[in-house]
Protein backbone atom coordinates (compact mmCIF):
# COMPACT_ATOMS: atom_id res chain seq x y z
CA UNK A 1 0.00 0.00 0.00
CA UNK A 2 1.21 3.29 -1.27
CA UNK A 3 -0.14 5.48 1.90
CA UNK A 4 -2.90 5.02 4.46
CA UNK A 5 -5.43 7.83 3.54
CA UNK A 6 -8.12 7.72 1.03
CA UNK A 7 -6.90 8.17 -2.92
CA UNK A 8 -7.05 11.83 -4.51
CA UNK A 9 -7.01 12.16 -8.01
CA UNK A 10 -3.45 13.56 -7.59
CA UNK A 11 -2.26 9.92 -6.29
CA UNK A 12 -4.55 7.95 -8.72
CA UNK A 13 -2.48 10.19 -11.44
CA UNK A 14 0.61 9.14 -9.59
CA UNK A 15 -0.71 5.47 -9.50
CA UNK A 16 -1.29 5.63 -13.36
CA UNK A 17 2.32 6.84 -14.29
CA UNK A 18 3.52 4.02 -11.46
CA UNK A 19 5.49 6.80 -9.54
CA UNK A 20 6.78 6.37 -6.20
CA UNK A 21 5.06 8.19 -3.04
CA UNK A 22 3.32 8.33 0.04
CA UNK A 23 0.36 10.19 1.01
CA UNK A 24 0.72 12.15 4.43
CA UNK A 25 -2.35 13.47 6.19
CA UNK A 26 -1.64 16.63 8.90
CA UNK A 27 -4.96 17.25 10.45
CA UNK A 28 -6.45 15.14 12.99
CA UNK A 29 -8.74 11.69 11.76
CA UNK A 30 -12.02 12.67 11.03
CA UNK A 31 -11.65 16.27 11.25
CA UNK A 32 -12.68 18.18 8.08
CA UNK A 33 -11.61 22.23 7.27
CA UNK A 34 -12.84 24.60 5.35
CA UNK A 35 -10.61 26.48 3.07
CA UNK A 36 -10.93 29.56 4.93
CA UNK A 37 -10.14 27.68 8.02
CA UNK A 38 -7.05 25.53 6.37
CA UNK A 39 -3.60 26.16 7.84
CA UNK A 40 -0.89 27.87 5.72
CA UNK A 41 1.70 25.97 3.99
CA UNK A 42 4.59 26.79 7.00
CA UNK A 43 1.81 25.67 9.58
CA UNK A 44 1.44 22.51 7.86
CA UNK A 45 4.96 22.09 7.22
CA UNK A 46 5.26 22.03 11.35
CA UNK A 47 2.01 19.94 11.65
CA UNK A 48 4.08 17.08 9.25
CA UNK A 49 7.75 18.09 11.50
CA UNK A 50 9.12 18.74 7.34
CA UNK A 51 11.21 21.43 7.21
CA UNK A 52 9.17 24.10 5.31
CA UNK A 53 11.45 24.46 2.26
CA UNK A 54 10.43 21.08 0.81
CA UNK A 55 6.57 21.63 0.89
CA UNK A 56 5.43 23.65 -2.09
CA UNK A 57 2.46 25.60 -2.53
CA UNK A 58 0.17 25.50 -5.93
CA UNK A 59 -0.76 28.78 -7.96
CA UNK A 60 -3.16 29.05 -10.64
CA UNK A 61 -2.55 31.78 -12.90
CA UNK A 62 -4.10 33.52 -15.98
CA UNK A 63 -1.78 35.13 -18.52
CA UNK A 64 -2.57 38.41 -20.25
CA UNK A 65 -3.26 35.37 -23.84
CA UNK A 66 -6.07 34.21 -21.42
CA UNK A 67 -3.95 30.79 -20.52
CA UNK A 68 -3.69 29.30 -17.26
CA UNK A 69 -0.49 28.27 -15.74
CA UNK A 70 0.20 26.59 -12.48
CA UNK A 71 3.18 27.72 -10.22
CA UNK A 72 4.62 25.33 -7.70
CA UNK A 73 6.39 26.91 -4.84
CA UNK A 74 7.92 26.91 -1.95
CA UNK A 75 5.32 27.61 0.84
CA UNK A 76 6.86 30.41 2.94
CA UNK A 77 8.05 32.15 -0.22
CA UNK A 78 5.85 34.58 -3.32
CA UNK A 79 5.54 33.99 -6.59
CA UNK A 80 7.43 36.84 -8.92
CA UNK A 81 4.63 37.52 -11.14
CA UNK A 82 6.43 39.05 -13.98
CA UNK A 83 9.12 35.93 -13.79
CA UNK A 84 6.32 33.75 -13.70
CA UNK A 85 5.35 35.37 -16.76
CA UNK A 86 8.59 35.06 -18.43
CA UNK A 87 8.80 31.15 -17.32
CA UNK A 88 5.57 30.56 -20.12
CA UNK A 89 6.44 33.14 -22.44
CA UNK A 90 3.55 35.88 -21.40
CA UNK A 91 3.64 39.33 -21.21
CA UNK A 92 1.99 39.15 -17.81
CA UNK A 93 0.06 36.68 -15.66
CA UNK A 94 -2.44 37.40 -12.47
CA UNK A 95 -3.13 34.90 -9.90
CA UNK A 96 -6.60 33.46 -10.45
CA UNK A 97 -9.72 34.53 -8.10
CA UNK A 98 -10.15 32.19 -5.41
CA UNK A 99 -14.15 31.51 -6.58
CA UNK A 100 -12.78 30.71 -10.21
CA UNK A 101 -10.43 28.17 -8.60
CA UNK A 102 -12.95 25.19 -7.73
CA UNK A 103 -14.92 25.91 -11.55
CA UNK A 104 -11.32 25.65 -13.43
CA UNK A 105 -9.68 22.87 -11.58
CA UNK A 106 -11.91 20.87 -9.37
CA UNK A 107 -9.66 21.85 -6.25
CA UNK A 108 -10.33 24.59 -3.76
CA UNK A 109 -8.27 26.96 -1.83
CA UNK A 110 -5.91 25.39 0.22
CA UNK A 111 -6.05 22.05 -1.57
CA UNK A 112 -4.91 22.22 -4.66
CA UNK A 113 -3.06 19.97 -6.62
CA UNK A 114 -0.90 19.79 -10.17
CA UNK A 115 -1.79 16.78 -10.80
CA UNK A 116 -5.33 16.09 -11.30
CA UNK A 117 -6.91 19.01 -12.30
CA UNK A 118 -10.20 18.85 -15.04
CA UNK A 119 -7.34 19.87 -17.20
CA UNK A 120 -3.70 19.85 -17.68
CA UNK A 121 -2.60 23.21 -17.40
CA UNK A 122 1.42 24.39 -18.30
CA UNK A 123 2.99 23.79 -14.71
CA UNK A 124 6.20 25.23 -13.75
CA UNK A 125 8.13 23.99 -10.73
CA UNK A 126 10.44 26.79 -8.72
CA UNK A 127 13.98 26.37 -9.08
CA UNK A 128 14.32 25.00 -5.87
CA UNK A 129 12.84 21.74 -6.01
CA UNK A 130 15.49 20.99 -8.79
CA UNK A 131 18.03 20.09 -5.67
CA UNK A 132 15.76 18.55 -3.64
CA UNK A 133 15.24 14.72 -3.01
CA UNK A 134 11.57 14.95 -1.98
CA UNK A 135 9.16 17.73 -1.92
CA UNK A 136 5.61 17.50 -0.43
CA UNK A 137 2.46 19.42 -2.36
CA UNK A 138 -1.21 19.43 -1.92
CA UNK A 139 -2.92 15.75 -2.53
CA UNK A 140 -5.97 17.74 -3.99
CA UNK A 141 -7.73 17.72 -0.24
CA UNK A 142 -7.24 20.07 2.78
CA UNK A 143 -5.09 18.27 5.37
CA UNK A 144 -3.31 15.55 2.91
CA UNK A 145 -0.44 15.87 1.19
CA UNK A 146 2.27 14.09 -1.06
CA UNK A 147 5.62 13.16 -0.40
CA UNK A 148 7.64 12.08 -4.09
CA UNK A 149 10.95 13.23 -5.56
CA UNK A 150 10.85 15.53 -8.49
CA UNK A 151 11.59 12.85 -10.74
CA UNK A 152 8.84 10.41 -9.61
CA UNK A 153 6.64 13.34 -9.86
CA UNK A 154 7.76 13.93 -13.82
CA UNK A 155 6.26 10.36 -14.38
CA UNK A 156 3.15 11.51 -13.85
CA UNK A 157 3.05 15.11 -14.42
CA UNK A 158 5.01 17.76 -17.41
CA UNK A 159 6.70 20.61 -15.93
CA UNK A 160 9.58 22.87 -16.56
CA UNK A 161 11.82 24.60 -13.71
CA UNK A 162 12.16 28.32 -13.65
CA UNK A 163 13.33 30.97 -10.98
CA UNK A 164 10.18 31.78 -9.38
CA UNK A 165 10.17 33.52 -6.40
CA UNK A 166 10.42 37.23 -5.29
CA UNK A 167 13.02 38.44 -3.51
CA UNK A 168 12.84 38.97 -0.39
Amino acid sequence: MKNAVDKTNAMRALDRAHADYSGVTFLPEGKEISSEDAPTGVEAAAMMGVPHERVFKTLVTVGKSLAHYVFVIPVAHELDLKKAARAVGEKSVDMVRSKELFPLTGYVHGGCSPLGMKKQFVTVLDASARTLDNIYFSAGRIGVQISTSPTELAKALRFTYADLLKEN
